[in-house]
């Protein structure tokens, strides 16, 4: 949507997209909003581990409300970390959203989009309709242009000496298409064939 502001476009791919809007879950303001120009060359993958799963839509909100009180009173952050959260209820929830920097994978912050499946996925799969919905996302993000159409797909303990995101949806995501197994880092000009 060349010509269309910021605004308006995340607006178009909230519609677009069935994404569960911040006003919808109740987001506290962010503290500051700084942005990135796109697309993202990257999009990494996450699990909350805390909190655990969620499969309701209300559960879901909570979850989503705890992280980001947690990201921004515990840890001091501008907002909650995630671009997006993904709930067992096969929900899309906007966290800082597309094309804003985030506090979910340091030294990429500012080129990628970090989407975090709500609960514990070292020991088990999140549930399908969670895997579909994640994929649709980044589907759409690279129909919008947020995403970049060769981008790499990398999950956080490739990035960051940690368990997420969990090892069943690490072993997932690796079977998907763009998965880079052996990243060189964020400066990193190699892209998969589109």
């Amino acid at each position: 949507m060349p010509g269309v502001d910021f605004a308006a476009r995340l607006l178009y791919f909230s519609a677009m997209t069935d994404v569960v809007s911040r006003c919808e879950w109740g987001a506290a303001p962010p503290k500051l909003v700084e942005t990135f120009n796109g697309p993202a060359p990257f999009v990494i993958i996450h699990h909350s581990y805390i909190p655990g799963e969620c499969h309701s839509s209300s559960e879901c909100i909570k979850a989503m409300q705890n992280m980001q009180k947690f990201h921004q009173n515990d840890r001091g952050w501008n907002d909650i970390g995630y671009s997006f959260g993904v709930g067992g209820d096969g929900n899309i929830y906007m966290g800082r959203g597309f094309s804003v920097i985030g506090a979910h994978a340091p030294r990429y912050n500012d080129k990628s989009v970090g989407i975090c499946l709500i609960g514990d996925w070292r020991e088990k799969l999140p549930p399908e309709k969670m895997l579909q919905a994640v994929q649709k996302l980044i589907q759409s993000g690279v129909e919008e242009g947020y995403i970049a159409k060769n981008y790499t797909l990398l999950g956080h303990r490739q990035v960051r000496d940690t368990e997420c995101p969990g090892q069943k949806l690490f072993d997932e995501i690796k079977t998907w298409p763009h998965f880079s197994p052996h990243p060189s880092g964020p400066n990193d000009t190699y892209r998969p064939p589109s």
